[in-house]
């Protein structure tokens, strides 16, 4: 059968391999909190509980159902103690304390009434319904015990050779059976075959298995394991021992479980085992049992054998294929299989008991019927990963709530990867931690509630735009479009070297075949690859162009952007004026110039003009730069040197230079200059110092400056405009070797002079 067919249901403790089950710790604050009569049990969500009240306080140990299938007993601990269920009611009869811990018990009547328990302090106890009866004491530490019903004897075995008897109908301790063989370190387990009574005694050491007659109280034969198949070769000084035996009804096989892990199948009539199950762990098995009767779909024949890890169910011709396995969230103890039914009870190193319902296995008992009507509603159940009253935080998170001062204080309890933490502080540190946080949370549901409602609405298509990420979705655009220009290169160089020949039309055409293939296909890029639509929708995963990784990888990106200009202040000079160029206001540079060349022969400006234009990219950025901005003409008075005659200070300078005519004037008019024709108005960004040398005053009148006399480092424009000097060549210097990365202020820029014929 299929493993994957078969339905396993939790109906009581935690869920079968599940992680995220409770906590032991919260399980017993719970129950500590919900005492009394009138208490009402806290139920877990999304789980059953089928049995009120089915755990004990650490551990538990053993678990068994009586005959008549009304009462279930189980021993655990701590402290030890006896608890009895009664299963018609599926709630807690009674519980009895002992003083040690239980080994094994027995139940000797068909009910809860009389049962015999062996303590792990060599003590053997009776009980009966008025509570304990009877207590006595055997040589050595017991492992196992098992009653002979015809004869009233219970064998008791222990850590040596010797199976101890205690008569129950007179009272008292027979002679023990002796064991053969030296190298037996003890008995583990005793079982009695309920068809002829066989005894048949699991030692520990040799890995054998010794059957007796319980009439003549001899040896009737020895089953030795095969060592060589269940030790391997490394382990030669291992110990092999015999750990669980259970016999048939039929009285003529056997389950043995082997402490390396393995389950083998015997027939009383043969040495050699006719299957053999390892459990996968190396673990001891610590129970074996045959499945029988009320199976539906599985059929007779059925073995169940558990180790503290897993338990499995298969069948007995077919040892390789699982019916069924579950894996507990805790370590097992002990497996009981209710007989007729698909029940399984188990005990385990936790508080809570496990039951686990497999319908494929059998019906459900009959005081449990219901468990056929809700096993639909069952496997809708999700399991819990958040608890009521406790919230699961990692060491971040505590260190964002500011809680981190609290590790190693009862206020989180260590759990996995991290901690538990009270689900009231939880919340009011986060509260403190952002108080916004409930606001922020309700803003964007009521603004995604918003955005789907408002895509119903009737509204002509559009086109997807993108939402976020737009930088990055247009570089994407324009590395499309100068692959796509490549490729046409690409293609039209082909198509040149076809026309040649013959031979290169004929391979040319098969080129031009593949690019056009190539150029018919649409390219995979981020923006139409369906993988990384949220790349571009989703404002979750918008790129943060101000974090260190983005400045990394895009280091010349934020170099442009710094100190939050987007441009350097070059650029921005060269934007200004290409568009003042483009707007008719400004003239060319080579009307500038011819303005200054006739007046002002000895300006450093015609030297300028003179000489050759630098040529490459410094020589293009040169040319950008001596473009005219666009600037605001407004006339400007014009300054005399001190002790001038006959100069108007109110006048503006084109209104000075269009003054009385003189011979000289008269004498350049007749040569062709018209430079004197008309009035002139100029306007330049002016210094942020009002100082005047005396060739500014000289060429503010109209006469050159000196020749011969010019300043080092000092650059002429004409019309008493220069640059230069010590501190423009040191800034100049740095400006040339690291570049300008803002615009100038206080100084005055030749790039910004401007003239105009009135």
């Amino acid at each position: 059968m299929d493993q994957s067919t078969v339905k396993v249901y939790t109906v009581n403790g935690p869920a079968a391999g599940s992680s995220s089950s409770l906590p032991d710790w919260l399980t017993r604050k719970r129950a500590a909190k919900n005492k009394g009569k009138r208490a009402v049990r806290e139920q877990v969500e999304s789980t059953i509980e089928l049995i009120q009240g089915f755990e004990f306080p650490e551990a538990s140990i053993k678990v068994k159902t009586t005959r008549d299938g009304r009462h279930a007993v189980a021993t655990g601990t701590y402290k030890p103690q006896i608890k009895v269920w009664d299963l018609d009611q599926l709630s807690q009869k009674f519980e009895r304390h002992s003083e040690s811990e239980n080994v094994d018990f027995i139940l000797l009547s068909d009910d809860w009434t009389k049962s015999i328990h062996l303590q792990n302090d060599r003590t053997v106890e009776l009980h009966t319904q008025g509570g304990f009866h009877y207590r006595t004491r055997i040589p050595k530490f017991g492992r196992s015990l098992a009653y002979h019903l015809p004869s009233c004897d219970t064998y008791l075995s222990a850590s040596g050779n010797e199976i101890y008897r205690l008569n129950l109908d007179l009272g008292r301790f027979m002679n023990p059976l002796v064991l053969a063989g030296d190298d037996i370190l003890g008995v583990n387990v005793v079982d009695i075959n309920p068809a002829h009574h066989l005894l048949a005694f699991g030692v520990d050491g040799n890995g054998s298995v010794q059957f007796w007659d319980p009439r003549s109280r001899s040896e009737v034969g020895i089953l030795r394991l095969p060592r060589g198949r269940l030790v391997s070769p490394q382990d030669i000084t291992s110990v092999l021992g015999v750990t669980a035996i259970s016999s048939r009804s039929d009285g003529l096989s056997y389950a043995i479980g082997t402490s390396t892990g393995h389950t083998l199948l015997y027939d009383i009539r043969a040495v050699r085992p006719f299957a053999v199950k390892d459990q996968g762990y190396g673990l001891p098995v610590r129970t074996v049992s045959w499945i029988e009767g009320g199976s539906r779909m599985a059929g007779d024949g059925m073995v169940l054998s558990a180790d503290k890890k897993v338990i499995k169910i298969w069948e007995k011709n077919d040892a390789s294929a699982n019916f069924a396995s579950i894996t507990p969230a805790s370590d097992l103890n002990h497996v009981h299989h209710i007989p007729g039914s698909g029940v399984l009870v188990t005990t385990n190193e936790s508080i809570q008991m496990g039951t686990y319902y497999i319908p494929q296995l059998g019906p459900a008992p009959k005081w449990a019927s219901f468990l056929e009507n809700i096993t639909e509603e069952m496997e809708d159940q999700s399991t819990r990963s958040v608890y009521e009253d406790f919230k699961f935080v990692e060491r971040n998170d505590l260190k964002s709530l500011g809680l981190d001062h609290l590790v190693g204080t009862p206020a989180l309890k260590p759990y996995l990867h991290g901690y538990f933490i009270s689900l009231k502080l939880y919340d009011t540190a986060r509260l403190i931690a952002n108080p916004f946080a409930y606001a922020e949370h309700r803003e964007k549901l009521v603004r995604e509630k918003m955005d789907k409602m408002a895509e119903t609405r009737i509204r002509a298509k559009k086109e997807p735009g993108v939402k976020v990420n737009k930088g990055l979705a247009e570089k994407i655009l324009r590395d499309e479009e100068r692959a796509r220009k490549r490729e046409e290169r690409k293609k039209a160089r082909k198509e040149k070297k076809a026309q040649e020949g013959a031979e290169a039309e004929s391979s040319g055409s098969e080129r031009e075949m593949d690019v056009d293939e190539a150029g018919g296909e649409e390219r995979t890029t981020l923006l139409n690859d369906p993988r990384f639509t949220q790349l571009f929708e989703d404002p979750e995963f918008q790129v943060d162009e101000e974090s260190r990784e983005f400045a990394l990888l895009n280091p010349s990106t934020v170099a442009r952007k710094k100190n939050g200009y987007a441009k350097t202040a070059v650029e921005e000079e060269e934007d200004e004026s290409d568009k003042s160029s483009s707007d008719g206001l400004g003239n060319s540079d080579s009307d500038s110039d011819s303005d200054g060349t006739g007046s002002h022969g000895s300006d450093s400006s015609d030297a300028n003009e003179m000489a050759p234009a630098p040529s490459g990219q410094y020589g293009q950025r040169h040319q950008r730069q001596r473009r005219v901005a666009n600037v605001k003409m407004v006339p400007m008075q014009a300054r005399a040197a001190t002790g001038s005659r006959g100069v108007d200070k109110n006048a503006t300078f084109g209104q000075r230079r269009s003054g009385p005519t003189t011979s000289r004037n008269t004498q350049r008019h007749a040569q062709g200059h018209d430079d004197t024709a008309g009035p002139m108005e100029m306007s330049w960004v002016p210094s942020s110092t009002s100082k005047i040398s005396d060739d500014d005053a000289l060429v503010s009148e109209g006469r050159p400056a000196k020749h011969g006399q010019r300043r080092k480092g000092v650059e002429s424009f004409g019309a008493g405009l220069e640059k230069g000097g010590q501190e423009d060549e040191r800034q100049g210097n740095e400006g040339e070797r690291k570049g300008r990365v803002q615009r100038r202020k206080g100084v005055r820029s030749g790039s910004k002079n401007a003239f105009r014929r009135l």
